[in-house]
Protein backbone atom coordinates (compact mmCIF):
# COMPACT_ATOMS: atom_id res chain seq x y z
CA UNK A 1 0.00 0.00 0.00
CA UNK A 2 1.20 3.01 -1.33
CA UNK A 3 1.45 6.14 1.86
CA UNK A 4 -0.86 8.24 0.14
CA UNK A 5 -3.93 5.39 0.33
CA UNK A 6 -2.44 4.84 4.04
CA UNK A 7 -2.98 8.20 4.46
CA UNK A 8 -6.63 7.75 2.78
CA UNK A 9 -7.18 4.92 5.01
CA UNK A 10 -6.65 6.60 8.19
CA UNK A 11 -9.15 9.55 7.34
CA UNK A 12 -12.21 7.19 6.26
CA UNK A 13 -11.19 5.51 9.67
CA UNK A 14 -11.00 8.50 11.58
CA UNK A 15 -14.13 9.70 10.25
CA UNK A 16 -16.28 6.91 11.40
CA UNK A 17 -15.11 6.87 14.37
CA UNK A 18 -16.21 10.57 14.60
CA UNK A 19 -19.63 9.82 13.68
CA UNK A 20 -19.73 6.92 16.58
CA UNK A 21 -19.13 9.02 18.99
CA UNK A 22 -21.24 12.19 18.31
CA UNK A 23 -24.34 10.58 17.47
CA UNK A 24 -26.97 12.59 15.02
CA UNK A 25 -29.02 14.96 17.72
CA UNK A 26 -32.42 12.96 18.18
CA UNK A 27 -36.35 14.28 17.23
CA UNK A 28 -37.73 15.97 20.33
CA UNK A 29 -41.07 13.57 21.80
CA UNK A 30 -44.54 14.24 20.70
CA UNK A 31 -44.89 15.45 24.42
CA UNK A 32 -43.18 18.20 23.87
CA UNK A 33 -43.36 19.33 20.58
CA UNK A 34 -47.11 19.22 20.49
CA UNK A 35 -49.36 20.42 23.23
CA UNK A 36 -51.79 18.45 24.49
CA UNK A 37 -55.46 18.90 23.40
CA UNK A 38 -57.42 20.83 26.22
CA UNK A 39 -60.51 18.93 27.84
CA UNK A 40 -64.14 19.78 26.42
CA UNK A 41 -65.98 21.98 28.66
CA UNK A 42 -68.53 20.23 30.82
CA UNK A 43 -71.82 20.62 29.53
CA UNK A 44 -74.05 22.67 31.60
CA UNK A 45 -77.74 22.18 32.32
CA UNK A 46 -79.60 24.28 29.82
CA UNK A 47 -80.38 27.77 29.75
CA UNK A 48 -84.12 29.01 29.14
CA UNK A 49 -83.43 32.16 27.97
CA UNK A 50 -80.94 31.33 25.83
CA UNK A 51 -82.86 28.72 24.81
CA UNK A 52 -85.43 30.65 23.24
CA UNK A 53 -83.19 33.07 20.93
CA UNK A 54 -81.38 29.74 19.86
CA UNK A 55 -84.97 28.03 19.17
CA UNK A 56 -85.96 30.95 16.75
CA UNK A 57 -86.05 28.56 13.33
CA UNK A 58 -87.63 26.05 15.38
CA UNK A 59 -90.65 28.00 15.83
CA UNK A 60 -91.65 27.42 11.64
CA UNK A 61 -92.83 24.77 12.22
CA UNK A 62 -93.25 23.63 16.25
CA UNK A 63 -94.97 27.31 16.87
CA UNK A 64 -93.40 30.40 19.12
CA UNK A 65 -94.43 28.15 22.61
CA UNK A 66 -94.04 24.65 21.13
CA UNK A 67 -97.44 24.81 20.17
CA UNK A 68 -97.43 23.87 16.43
CA UNK A 69 -100.40 25.12 14.22
CA UNK A 70 -100.39 21.69 11.93
CA UNK A 71 -100.76 18.71 13.62
CA UNK A 72 -98.05 17.42 11.04
CA UNK A 73 -95.47 18.61 13.66
CA UNK A 74 -95.09 17.57 17.22
CA UNK A 75 -95.94 20.07 20.07
CA UNK A 76 -92.82 20.35 22.16
CA UNK A 77 -93.77 22.99 24.68
CA UNK A 78 -94.09 21.31 28.09
CA UNK A 79 -91.34 18.18 26.85
CA UNK A 80 -88.45 17.63 29.15
CA UNK A 81 -85.10 19.28 28.46
CA UNK A 82 -83.14 16.01 28.64
CA UNK A 83 -85.40 14.03 25.85
CA UNK A 84 -85.85 16.85 23.39
CA UNK A 85 -81.89 17.90 23.56
CA UNK A 86 -81.41 13.74 23.15
CA UNK A 87 -83.85 13.43 19.85
CA UNK A 88 -82.48 16.64 18.62
CA UNK A 89 -78.99 14.81 19.10
CA UNK A 90 -80.41 11.86 17.03
CA UNK A 91 -80.96 14.21 14.07
CA UNK A 92 -77.63 15.57 13.68
CA UNK A 93 -75.93 12.14 13.91
CA UNK A 94 -78.80 10.97 11.58
CA UNK A 95 -80.25 7.64 13.71
CA UNK A 96 -83.43 9.51 13.24
CA UNK A 97 -84.74 10.51 10.49
CA UNK A 98 -85.56 13.85 9.14
CA UNK A 99 -84.36 16.02 6.17
CA UNK A 100 -85.59 18.81 7.80
CA UNK A 101 -84.20 18.06 11.35
CA UNK A 102 -80.99 16.95 10.02
CA UNK A 103 -80.54 20.33 8.23
CA UNK A 104 -81.21 22.09 11.43
CA UNK A 105 -79.55 20.10 13.86
CA UNK A 106 -76.01 19.64 12.28
CA UNK A 107 -75.08 23.24 13.82
CA UNK A 108 -76.42 22.78 16.79
CA UNK A 109 -73.63 21.80 20.02
CA UNK A 110 -74.75 19.75 22.40
CA UNK A 111 -75.40 23.27 24.98
CA UNK A 112 -77.20 24.44 22.13
CA UNK A 113 -79.71 21.45 22.00
CA UNK A 114 -79.72 21.70 26.21
CA UNK A 115 -81.00 25.28 25.96
CA UNK A 116 -83.44 24.91 23.57
CA UNK A 117 -85.11 22.10 25.44
CA UNK A 118 -84.83 23.65 28.70
CA UNK A 119 -87.20 26.98 26.80
CA UNK A 120 -89.41 24.38 25.60
CA UNK A 121 -90.02 22.26 29.27
CA UNK A 122 -91.07 25.62 30.32
CA UNK A 123 -93.68 26.20 28.00
CA UNK A 124 -97.20 24.56 28.64
CA UNK A 125 -98.93 22.49 25.66
CA UNK A 126 -102.34 23.61 25.05
CA UNK A 127 -104.78 20.74 25.12
CA UNK A 128 -106.17 18.92 22.82
CA UNK A 129 -109.82 16.78 22.36
CA UNK A 130 -110.20 13.19 21.84
CA UNK A 131 -112.53 11.67 19.44
CA UNK A 132 -116.10 10.42 21.76
CA UNK A 133 -116.03 7.53 19.41
CA UNK A 134 -112.52 6.17 20.11
CA UNK A 135 -111.87 6.99 23.94
CA UNK A 136 -113.09 3.91 25.08
CA UNK A 137 -110.86 1.96 23.52
CA UNK A 138 -108.05 4.17 23.55
CA UNK A 139 -108.21 4.51 27.42
CA UNK A 140 -108.27 0.84 27.90
CA UNK A 141 -105.11 0.60 25.91
CA UNK A 142 -103.40 3.11 27.90
CA UNK A 143 -104.15 2.66 31.18
CA UNK A 144 -104.47 -1.73 30.95
CA UNK A 145 -102.99 -2.44 27.80
CA UNK A 146 -103.47 -5.86 25.57
CA UNK A 147 -102.48 -8.94 27.50
CA UNK A 148 -103.92 -10.50 24.57
CA UNK A 149 -101.39 -8.66 21.96
CA UNK A 150 -98.31 -8.38 24.99
CA UNK A 151 -98.93 -4.52 25.04
CA UNK A 152 -98.06 -3.62 27.95
CA UNK A 153 -100.23 0.21 29.53
CA UNK A 154 -98.79 3.23 28.06
CA UNK A 155 -99.14 5.05 31.27
CA UNK A 156 -96.52 2.75 33.24
CA UNK A 157 -93.85 4.93 31.66
CA UNK A 158 -95.62 7.87 30.17
CA UNK A 159 -97.71 8.30 33.95
CA UNK A 160 -101.17 8.27 34.12
CA UNK A 161 -101.35 11.89 33.33
CA UNK A 162 -99.06 11.84 30.39
CA UNK A 163 -96.63 13.68 31.60
CA UNK A 164 -94.33 10.92 31.28
CA UNK A 165 -90.94 10.01 33.41
CA UNK A 166 -88.06 12.88 32.85
CA UNK A 167 -85.36 10.98 34.85
CA UNK A 168 -86.34 7.51 32.90
CA UNK A 169 -85.96 9.68 29.55
CA UNK A 170 -89.55 9.15 28.50
CA UNK A 171 -91.50 11.71 26.84
CA UNK A 172 -94.33 13.71 27.63
CA UNK A 173 -97.60 12.31 25.22
CA UNK A 174 -100.12 14.78 27.01
CA UNK A 175 -101.83 16.80 24.35
CA UNK A 176 -99.39 15.65 21.78
CA UNK A 177 -101.49 15.81 18.14
CA UNK A 178 -103.34 12.57 17.38
CA UNK A 179 -102.12 12.69 13.72
CA UNK A 180 -98.54 12.88 14.81
CA UNK A 181 -98.77 9.84 17.27
CA UNK A 182 -100.20 8.00 14.79
CA UNK A 183 -97.76 8.44 12.47
CA UNK A 184 -94.80 7.20 14.76
CA UNK A 185 -97.34 4.29 16.48
CA UNK A 186 -96.99 3.10 12.49
CA UNK A 187 -93.37 3.82 11.93
CA UNK A 188 -92.76 2.06 14.93
CA UNK A 189 -95.16 -0.69 14.10
CA UNK A 190 -93.68 -1.39 11.06
CA UNK A 191 -89.78 -1.62 12.77
CA UNK A 192 -88.72 1.70 12.55
CA UNK A 193 -86.27 3.20 15.53
CA UNK A 194 -84.73 5.76 16.71
CA UNK A 195 -81.20 4.85 17.34
CA UNK A 196 -79.45 1.96 18.34
CA UNK A 197 -79.38 1.59 21.66
CA UNK A 198 -81.62 -0.14 24.20
CA UNK A 199 -84.02 2.33 24.71
CA UNK A 200 -84.75 2.25 20.83
CA UNK A 201 -85.68 -1.05 20.82
CA UNK A 202 -88.34 -0.23 23.70
CA UNK A 203 -91.75 1.52 21.15
CA UNK A 204 -91.20 -1.06 18.70
CA UNK A 205 -91.57 -3.93 20.80
CA UNK A 206 -94.56 -2.44 22.82
CA UNK A 207 -96.87 -1.29 19.59
CA UNK A 208 -96.43 -4.52 17.33
CA UNK A 209 -99.26 -6.05 18.90
CA UNK A 210 -101.63 -2.98 18.01
CA UNK A 211 -103.98 -2.67 14.59
CA UNK A 212 -104.63 -0.22 12.92
CA UNK A 213 -107.76 0.60 14.71
CA UNK A 214 -105.80 0.38 18.01
CA UNK A 215 -103.36 2.97 17.24
CA UNK A 216 -105.87 5.41 16.12
CA UNK A 217 -108.02 4.65 19.42
CA UNK A 218 -104.69 5.39 20.85
CA UNK A 219 -103.30 8.56 19.53
CA UNK A 220 -106.82 9.86 19.91
CA UNK A 221 -106.98 9.28 23.49
CA UNK A 222 -103.48 11.03 23.79
CA UNK A 223 -104.62 14.07 22.22
CA UNK A 224 -107.24 14.88 24.53
CA UNK A 225 -105.29 13.72 27.69
CA UNK A 226 -103.92 16.73 29.93
CA UNK A 227 -102.71 16.53 33.56
CA UNK A 228 -106.10 18.69 34.65
CA UNK A 229 -108.57 15.71 33.87
CA UNK A 230 -105.77 12.70 33.94
CA UNK A 231 -108.94 10.20 34.53
CA UNK A 232 -111.42 11.36 31.75
CA UNK A 233 -110.72 13.30 28.28
CA UNK A 234 -112.50 15.91 26.69
CA UNK A 235 -114.88 14.62 23.50
CA UNK A 236 -115.47 16.02 20.20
Amino acid sequence: MSFSHVIAFAALVGAGLAQAADPPAQAAPAAVTEQAAAPAAPLKPGDATAGQAKSATCAACHGMDGNPASSQYPKLAGQHEDYIARQVELFKSHKRDSAIMMGFAATLSAQDMNDIGAYFATKASLPGVADAKLVARGEAIYRGGDKNENVPACMACHGPDGRGNPGSGYPQLAGQYADYVTLKLKDWHDGKTWGDDDRAKIMPAVVKGLSDADIAALASYIEGLHAADAASTAAK
